[in-house]
């Protein structure tokens, strides 16, 4: 076990000894009481990929280099680290109060890259108040909601990426589309249409190739899957971690171990290889009856990325809104309003029967 680090995350103002804050879209910290800027000091050489059997075996799945507060959710089971001193905070992911004084002290494996937020806190406001001024029927609360500037969380997701180099040797068919003609009868007489057909024939051989950046969710909760429309992240932007560009926001901690990490990137290698033994073996349909899959010179990264999180509760039900904080790409699931959409059908019928009376 590598010796236990903690680590000093925390930045004052050289002007007036205020917390500093990282400014997203950028590489400086910044003061929000006098506006002194830092930059943040860059790692002469790139992050580092880390070798994935030696921290399976030698360190294993629950291995850390540094400790780090943690706060736990009671409601959700959100664990979350915040750079900056406070006394209380709402969870990120559904509101509940989260205490100072239920601060616990973790450890986990430090990542070894971060994607900073390009948005700050304004403009994914701005995003997320243009749209919910363009849904339909959303209750008069949300619309204030999207007002609040409380109700916006930046939080740093944690990811777990997986390389490797990929062998595999199969054997499989490649099917060939022809077409026969066939006589058909019909009230009319009789027809001929054009049947496909497959020709199956056999197919062996072997693909290989470098496997880059598989991306596996470190939270495991259902709840907190973020959607696929928004994980869309240029994971090449990623710069060596520096835990000054958490501050000011919510981090996460991961609850996939790596043990974990690396089984679920392991379906999704298999997956990479399925489509690599299609396109090899050709023709207009494959059929793969077996592949012996290897993988070799994996290593793996630790990886936090950027999004805000919105929470709201309407009629007993929590609602999750979602904003990459790379490319403002926005999704979530809303509520209606169940007055304005009666009001609205009543109105609808209102028309129709004063048309209807006019009308006779």
């Amino acid at each position: 076990m590598e010796e236990t680090q903690k680590s000093e995350h925390k930045k004052s103002c050289a002007n007036c000894g205020a917390e500093m804050k990282f400014k997203p879209g950028s590489h400086q910290l910044k003061c929000e009481y006098c506006g002194y800027e830092e930059f943040i000091e860059q790692a002469k050489s790139s992050f580092e990929e880390l070798e994935l059997q030696h921290y399976l075996k030698a360190v294993g799945q629950n291995a850390y280099t540094e400790t780090i507060d943690l706060l736990h959710c009671k409601n959700c089971g959100a664990n979350q680290h915040v750079e900056e001193n406070y006394k209380s905070l709402a969870c990120v992911y559904c509101g509940e109060p989260l205490i100072r004084e239920d601060v616990e002290k973790e450890g986990w494996i430090i990542p070894q890259a971060v994607l900073p937020f390009q948005l700050d806190a304004q403009k994914a406001r701005s995003i997320f108040k243009n749209w919910v001024n363009g849904l339909w029927f959303a209750p008069n609360k949300l619309k204030r909601a999207a007002l609040d500037p409380e109700g916006l969380h930046g939080l740093y997701m944690p990811y777990w990426t997986f390389d490797a180099n990929l062998y595999a040797a199969y054997q499989g068919q490649r099917g060939d589309y022809y077409y026969e003609t066939q006589q058909i009868r019909t009230k009319n007489g009789t027809q001929t249409r054009q049947v496909r057909k497959t020709r199956w024939s056999h197919a062996s051989g072997s693909v290989k190739g470098f496997i880059d950046d598989i991306l596996i969710n470190a939270s495991e909760k259902k709840r907190r899957e973020i959607p696929h429309n928004i994980s869309h992240w240029n994971v090449k932007e990623l710069v060596p971690f520096n835990s000054k560009y958490l501050s000011g926001f919510v981090t996460e901690k991961y609850t996939v171990s790596l043990k974990e990490g690396h089984h679920r990137s392991f379906q999704e290698a298999k997956e990479i290889a399925h489509n690599w033994i299609c396109r090899d073996i050709g023709g207009d349909t494959q059929r793969i009856l077996n592949a012996d899959i290897k993988l070799s010179d994996e290593t793996f990264k630790h990886i936090l990325l950027p999004v805000y999180i919105s929470s709201y509760r309407y009629n007993g039900r929590e609602y999750n809104f979602y904003i990459n904080g790379q490319t403002g790409a926005l999704t979530g699931k809303r509520p209606y309003s169940f007055w304005k959409i009666f009001f609205l059908v009543l109105f609808i019928l209102i028309i129709i029967a004063v048309i209807t009376t006019f009308a006779k």
